[in-house]
């Protein structure tokens, strides 16, 4: 009963495992939201919803003499601009007379089996067993033939309910859209914490957590992608909300371009939350007849705190969103020579770090940034995606027939959106660059950004990077984008119509993704931006993992991968130990502990292996095996949070259980330490309450565990790290 609609009482109850949401067509033909919250009878909840007569409020010409109507208060399933609701709104669209106004009324329905898809983007998909609808809800604006179709996809067992929205145009006049939000959201009441997840590059996925309170608090990026700046996710919770208690809301964009994500907190003390594509500079034209999909946004309610919310969407994004034979085979750990040379490096040196990287375990070699065209360095060469084989001292097929040989994979980096003003492509194709005729365009890693809204811009790289990949034995891509859109104008597209450019880079670069994962179903391809500059669930769709941050440093990484994990599973998490003292932040840590730290991803190493103490080494290899042994429970177990980094500054620990509860891993790192320091217990999560445990020797009770605590070591010194596995008493 994912979907039930009560015809008599115009009503829609959709339900999930855990969560239940309302919405209501009230007498006047508007769709009312009514309830989104935790499981319970059908009931319906529009007894909730109070009206009034409200000073400046403005009333629908048909409410007549009914003062107390007004949607500047009822709370909307789908906002629009100028009808009379002065909050933010969900859709704002210029008409061919230039008039913004739609006033939207529900028209019709329709249940379907199973989940629906968006043509060209990423979408939450149902599996075989999977209990799976979709609920469409039509709404048309009262003058205009303007159809706007609320698409509802209802994940029962994922506990999950997905939205999205096609906007219609059936007049004979093209139309403008100026905002299209993916979802809108009115609590009608709650006191409720906004939090959001910010930062920069090399310091992404920061958390921030705010009252809402009256007026307009908003996340977005305009530059082209997600950003490093703020990720496109957010939650809305209860003040009182914390790890394992407590309500709140999970808010993710499958979109990996300009998004915004707004709350505000009305007269009336309602909550509204909109979340789409950023309205900046967009401005797309529908033509009579066409049709706009919203990217998808996915939406989790938990009872039981951030916990549960986020193991709702690392189950579903592992299992539902992911794809390909990476979603479920067993990844190999990697080593990549990018911190170990940077661009100074020939094919020889590569097999001779090869070479120690294979006596080490591992099983995969990286070759980044510079085996292509001309590049010693991040001045020229972008574009030219042909073998530098003077370089490399023999062709790409035989580096990788040297690596193979060795008993490893073999990977190589690629940046396909950008170009630099010093390599063949751009002094024959200019204008395939983003840049504005008459001005100087504005550099960012000294380079610029290729105009993929274009079908033959694509085209043409994409047969750059087949002519490489066909001939040589590929087993990895690391794709990257080394920086933000400027310039955004296209000799592609007529002067009213450059409102486009941005959202049509994104679906070109989804079909791109698309075409290159379906050519080559055997390479794992890992999404990258610069680190972690879009790390988004739309890339997860096309790439199983993303490197989460160019910052490698152990230590910051506990609070970047601590934000990463509220919406996003650890499978997704690009991690690698890399050298001491860190390239980005210059501190020192045991290789012990930033071992720790990257096995809390997909693990891996970049550093140079022939600069490693023969005790390095054993260490490299004890850890690659341990990995080995734990990779199921860290890939596919629940992760639990187990202290906040933000709060407890002296440790941070964090916890892989298995399903079952047959085992569990617990990681800590201590961060900082003082003298005659208190003992630190932690309470583990997800056992067996009435099993015992082992752990080094020593029987434990779950519920013990769970309830009463485990005492960490005493501290020997900052940056030291610990793992405790306990097993299931046979």
């Amino acid at each position: 009963m994912a979907v039930v609609f009560d015809e008599k009482k115009a009503l829609f109850t959709l339900y999930t495992k855990n969560s239940m949401y309302q919405m209501k067509k009230d007498d006047l033909g508007v769709l009312l939201h009514t309830y989104y919250g935790r499981k319970t009878e059908n009931t319906d909840y529009s007894y909730l919803i109070y009206c009034k007569d409200r000073g400046f409020a403005a009333n629908p010409y048909d409410a007549e003499k009914n003062r107390t109507y007004s949607t500047e208060i009822l709370p909307q399933e789908y906002s629009c601009f100028g009808t009379g609701d002065y909050r933010t709104s969900a859709l704002r669209i210029r008409g061919a007379g230039g008039c913004r106004v739609l006033d939207l009324r529900y028209e019709n329905c329709e249940i379907l089996e199973g989940k629906y898809t968006i043509p060209g983007m990423p979408a939450v998909y149902a599996q075989e067993g999977d209990s799976a609808k979709t609920l469409v809800v039509t709404l048309k604006d009262k003058a205009e033939d303007i159809f706007v179709h609320l698409y509802y996809g209802v994940m029962e067992n994922l506990d999950m309910i997905t939205r999205a929205v096609r906007i219609e145009n059936r007049t004979a006049q093209p139309v403008y859209l100026e905002k299209a939000a993916s979802m809108c959201l009115d609590q009608i009441y709650g006191s409720y914490d906004w939090m959001t997840f910010y930062g920069k590059h090399e310091m992404e996925r920061q958390l921030s957590r705010t009252p809402v309170h009256h007026g307009l608090q908003s996340v977005g990026s305009v530059r082209g992608a997600s950003s490093h700046h703020y990720n496109p996710f957010v939650i809305l919770a209860d003040h009182r909300t914390g790890e394992t208690q407590g309500e709140c809301y999970g808010f993710s964009l499958l979109y990996s371009g300009n998004f915004l994500a707004e709350a505000e907190l009305d007269q009336a003390n309602q909550t509204r939350v909109v979340m789409g594509i950023h309205p900046d500079n967009f401005d797309f034209e529908l033509k009579a007849g066409d049709d706009f999909w919203t990217p998808e946004a996915a939406m989790v309610y938990s009872c039981g705190g951030f916990e549960k919310m986020s193991q709702i969407y690392h189950y579903a994004y592992r299992n539902n969103l992911c794809r390909g034979k990476y979603k479920k085979a067993r990844r190999p750990v990697l080593m990549n020579n990018w911190e170990g040379t940077y661009f100074d490096f020939t094919g020889d040196k590569l097999v001779e770090m090869a070479k120690e990287a294979a006596a080490l375990g591992v099983e995969l070699f990286v070759m980044d940034d510079g085996w292509f065209g001309k590049r010693d360095d991040d001045f020229s060469g972008l574009g030219d995606w042909y073998v530098n084989e003077k370089k490399l001292g023999c062709t790409l097929g035989k580096l990788s027939e040297r690596i193979h040989g060795l008993g490893l994979k073999f990977g190589i980096w690629f940046e396909p959106e950008c170009v630099s003003e010093d390599s063949d492509l751009y002094r024959e194709h200019p204008d395939w660059a983003f840049q504005i005729p008459g001005r100087k365009p504005v550099r960012g890693r000294y380079q610029l950004v290729l105009d993929f809204s274009r079908q033959d811009v694509r085209d043409h790289v994409f047969a750059q990077m087949c002519e490489v990949l066909d001939h040589a034995e590929i087993d990895y891509l690391k794709w990257d984008f080394n920086r933000n859109i400027t310039d955004i104008f296209s000799a592609a597209l007529p002067a009213h119509r450059q409102g486009e450019i941005c959202h049509r880079y994104v679906l070109g670069l989804y079909d791109f993704l698309e075409k290159l994962i379906n050519r080559y179903p055997n390479i794992l391809l890992e999404g990258c931006s610069g680190g972690g500059g879009r790390f988004d669930a739309g890339m997860l769709y096309y790439s199983p993992q993303i490197w989460c941050s160019d910052d490698t440093d152990a230590i910051e990484r506990l609070k970047i991968q601590y934000g990463t994990s509220f919406a996003y599973p650890i499978s997704a998490v690009g991690s690698h130990v890399s050298a001491s003292p860190n390239h980005q932040t210059g501190r020192k840590t045991p290789i012990a502990t930033r071992a720790t730290v990257a096995m809390a991803g997909t693990f891996g190493y970049e550093l140079d292996p022939m600069k490693l103490s023969e005790e390095e080494k054993t260490e490299i290899r004890e850890q690659i095996r341990v990995y080995k042994g734990y990779y199921d429970l860290i890939q596919d177990g629940k992760y639990y949070r187990i202290t906040d980094p933000y709060r407890d500054e002296a440790f941070t620990v964090w916890e892989f259980a298995a399903e079952d509860g047959s085992e569990a891993l617990v990681s800590a790192v201590s961060v900082k330490t003082y003298p005659n320091a208190a003992p630190v217990y932690v309470k583990l999560r997800g056992l067996l309450e009435d099993k015992f445990y082992v752990m080094n020797g020593e029987r434990y009770l779950g519920a013990a565990l769970m309830y009463g605590g485990f005492r960490l070591p005493a501290f020997r010194g900052e940056y030291q790290s610990w793992n405790f596995h306990f097993v299931l008493e046979k």
